[in-house]
């Protein structure tokens, strides 16, 4: 019987083979958003800073499928406007999170760098959660980042590195996938129509002081963007050829496996 190598060098010749009619897995286990994700914050780790909307803050790291904490948590049992974590694709700053299978995110104490991105390859943003069907996946994002901020306790002044970014392909973004939700007017109508939602009077009254004094200094704070992998691309080639011709290989075959995926029957 032939000797198999070891689990984790297993792992890697599975992942190595995604692409090939051999593969024992769907290729897009491997080549999607998340891991395009990953290899690019991975890069922008490795960089010294070069004006980049991704570029990392002194001792700044990022984490990939963080949990951000929500004002919108259940307040009471069966409280029918709760909603859970927010999934957040990736984030980069100074974060600490949880530890084993827990990947809530926290601030530092010193924190200055605080940026939450969302990856996508041919789907629009999320429009809403149960309990909150209006309530899109940008504005959910803004409002976990403002969550975050007012539970370290640190001032909006000595943060200043914030951001909200989609990552998607240049024609998604072109084409106004994403425009009518990635703008502050959207983002601070959508929170706003949350809040109004409950009826209990001093529960209004708490998330209504919690979004004139937290929500909207964080709002204003945040750069908010679309930013295509083709440009990203661009940008790694140009300053470090052999990475970025790999990458672009890599989001081609994102995109093909991604395509034919979409095209399967329902």
């Amino acid at each position: 019987m032939a000797q198999l190598l070891n689990p984790f060098e297993r792992i890697v010749t599975m992942l190595t083979e995604a692409h090939s009619p051999g593969r024992h897995f769907p290729a897009t286990l491997l080549y999607n958003e998340g891991w395009m994700l990953r290899l690019v914050l991975d890069w922008f780790a490795s960089q010294p800073s070069h004006d980049h909307p991704l570029s990392f803050s002194p001792a700044a790291n990022w984490y990939s499928e963080a949990l951000l904490p929500s004002q919108f948590f259940a307040s009471r049992r069966g409280d029918p406007l709760a909603e859970g974590w927010t999934h957040a694709d990736g984030v980069i700053g100074h974060v600490t999170i949880g530890d084993g299978a827990l990947a809530n995110t926290k601030l530092k104490p010193d924190a200055s760098q605080f940026i939450v991105t969302e990856a996508k390859l041919s789907s629009p943003l999320s429009p809403g959660v149960k309990n909150a069907p209006d309530y899109d996946q940008a504005a959910r994002n803004v409002a976990c980042m403002a969550q975050v901020l007012s539970e370290s306790g640190i001032e909006l002044t000595k943060m200043p590195s914030m951001g909200f970014h989609v990552l998607a392909p240049e024609s998604q973004i072109a084409s106004g996938v994403f425009a009518g939700e990635m703008n502050e007017v959207s983002i601070r109508g959508k929170v706003e129509q949350r809040i109004s939602a409950y009826r209990d009077p001093e529960v209004l009254s708490s998330k209504m002081a919690w979004y004139e004094h937290t929500f909207l200094p964080t709002l204003n704070k945040i750069k908010i963007s679309c930013l295509s992998w083709e440009a990203i691309i661009d940008h790694i080639t140009h300053i470090d050829p052999p990475f970025g011709n790999e990458l672009s290989g890599f989001y081609m075959r994102c995109s093909r496996f991604n395509e034919k995926s979409n095209n399967q029957p329902k």
